[in-house]
């Protein structure tokens, strides 16, 4: 009876154990991500939400990424040709370059998607105002003709923030105002559409046609290699349950832990903290300026003069100052156009005198709406900032709260509040995100075409547009100091200083890399 009972023992182990050892391969392949926030729209295009630019760092590829010290190298790119005093750029992209669909990148690709880009980016809108043509000579090669040289071009198709993605032209032919649908890109992971559940899962798996430049990483240039089988986004609102979910290795990666669970984090020794990101957060309180108050800059100057970022900061990172840092300008800290000429209206820290400056103001009342998103921790720390201050300035407001993907589809409405509109939102950014007035999305004032909040300004824009013609560095350092002026004049937006927002990841995670933004190609799993 034993014997018999060994020898069926022995061959069902026989069945069984290679089923086991797959489904432990399989785990040791799958990245188990707690993201910084719900994946509810999928174009890059369309919306600036940082969980979207993670996802289309997953799927799409680029003509060229930026290095960590912001320089542009070719991605897609083989190399490109500048002629004609710098009015002819050509480029020629590698061979291999294939689709999730099995279609070849073809240059017809790659110009009609930097088109639809163009006209939804705040780079590209200023490169697209010196585009004579953008037409594809052959397959793999495309050209832009300009109207005067524009010696950033390739920066802006590469920067972090918002980077020229290339789509299929199918997909890229939909109107930049509207969603596309379908994520079909031909970076290293493809997304898994019928997996995507959004408020709880996202799934990618690896892209085997993938053909990674050969040079090491560097920032987001160089080799993108998709080490991983899958990587699976699951959304844990609640801060306590994902940190318990980290350390007992119920998940891999944890994005943006919150603060104050830290210091639990480093006492486990299976988990690994560090500052991932390349620069600090900083933190953005938007006005929208389409409708009252906010239409009146009064009322903006009386809200900025009550704020402290100090308060801000705190309520997000805790009381160590070595985790955050005041701001008050609107270019990043310890960069090169870092100023606070006329900024000190954010030095004042003073209710009294903005409760008189909103009494003389002229409001008159009008409901404020403050969207709040209590699902993602920083952003809502924030938002909770500004109600406080609102309440004691003595605003009529209503704090809506609701979820990121939520707040991120209401952002795009100008509608006023009793229609569903809203007054202030806030958001966060990278320090390199908003270093040069070209790729600063907040002190973009173009009105219709501006960011969220739709601010309106012929100042600004004409400082932009000298600074990109600047000859030299301190002619553009001159035009960031007056850029700063103007600025905290009108108040596109109130800067709310920065913090550092590490990561957490398994030990057994390696192959986590500094980079501007959170990306998951060249990391395993053991």
């Amino acid at each position: 009876m034993h014997g018999r009972r060994g020898v069926m023992a022995a061959g069902a182990a026989a069945v069984v154990a290679p089923r086991i050892a797959n489904a432990q391969n399989a785990a040791t392949r799958t990245l188990r991500v707690i993201p910084q926030a719900n994946l509810t729209a999928l174009d890059p295009v369309w919306t600036t939400a940082v969980v979207t630019r993670n996802h289309a760092y997953l799927v799409y590829d680029q003509i060229a990424a930026v290095n960590l010290a912001g320089e542009p190298k070719p991605q897609m790119a083989e190399g490109w040709t500048v002629e004609n005093d710098g009015r002819t750029w050509t480029f020629t992209l590698r061979e291999g370059l294939r689709f999730h669909d099995g279609e070849r990148v073809r240059a017809q690709d790659c110009s009609v998607s930097i088109r639809r880009w163009a006209q939804r980016d705040t780079f590209g809108q200023a490169l697209w105002q010196v585009v004579d043509d953008l037409s594809a000579l052959d397959d793999r090669r495309f050209r832009f003709r300009l109207k005067k040289p524009f010696p950033h071009l390739v920066l802006a198709m590469a920067k972090s923030q918002n980077p020229a993605f290339v789509m299929p032209e199918r997909l890229a032919n939909t109107d930049p105002f509207q969603q596309v649908r379908e994520a079909v890109g031909s970076g290293p992971f493809r997304f898994v559409q019928a997996e995507w559940n959004p408020g709880q899962r996202a799934v990618w798996t690896r892209n085997a046609d993938y053909v990674p430049r050969q040079e090491p990483v560097d920032g987001l240039a160089g080799g993108r290699v998709p080490r991983l089988e899958r990587v699976e986004w699951t959304i844990i609102s609640d801060p306590a349950t994902a940190a318990s979910a980290l350390m007992t290795g119920e998940q891999d990666y944890w994005e943006y832990p919150l603060h104050d669970l830290l210091p639990l984090l480093k006492r486990n020794r299976e988990v690994v903290l560090n500052q991932r990101l390349q620069e600090g957060t900083y933190g953005v309180c938007r006005f929208n300026h389409l409708h009252p108050p906010f239409n009146n800059v009064a009322v903006r100057r009386a809200f900025a003069m009550a704020v402290d970022q100090r308060d801000y900061l705190r309520a997000v990172a805790g009381t160590d100052a070595d985790a955050w840092g005041t701001c008050e300008g609107v270019f990043a800290c310890g960069t090169s156009l870092a100023s606070e000429d006329g900024s000190d209206l954010l030095r004042q820290h003073d209710i009294d005198r903005a409760k008189a400056a909103l009494a003389a103001s002229g409001y008159a009342g009008e409901k404020v709406v403050l969207m709040a998103p209590g699902d993602y921790p920083q952003i809502n720390a924030l938002s909770l900032v500004s109600a406080d201050l609102m309440r004691r300035l003595g605003m009529n407001l209503e704090v809506q709260s609701t979820d990121w993907g939520t707040m991120v589809q209401r952002r795009a409405s100008k509608e006023p509040v009793d229609r569903g509109g809203w007054s202030m939102i806030h958001t966060t950014t990278s320090g390199t995100d908003i270093a040069v007035p070209a790729i600063h999305l907040f002190l973009r004032a173009n009105g219709a075409d501006a960011w969220f909040g739709w601010p309106s300004d012929a100042r600004i824009e004409e400082l932009r547009t000298q600074w990109l013609d600047a000859s030299s560095p301190d002619e553009g350092r001159r035009i960031g100091a007056e850029l700063n002026r103007r600025a905290m004049e009108v108040l596109p937006y109130v800067p709310l200083g920065f913090y550092w927002q590490p990561s957490a990841w398994r030990r057994n995670v390696t192959g986590a890399f500094r980079t501007p933004t959170t990306v998951f190609w060249n990391i395993s799993k053991g």
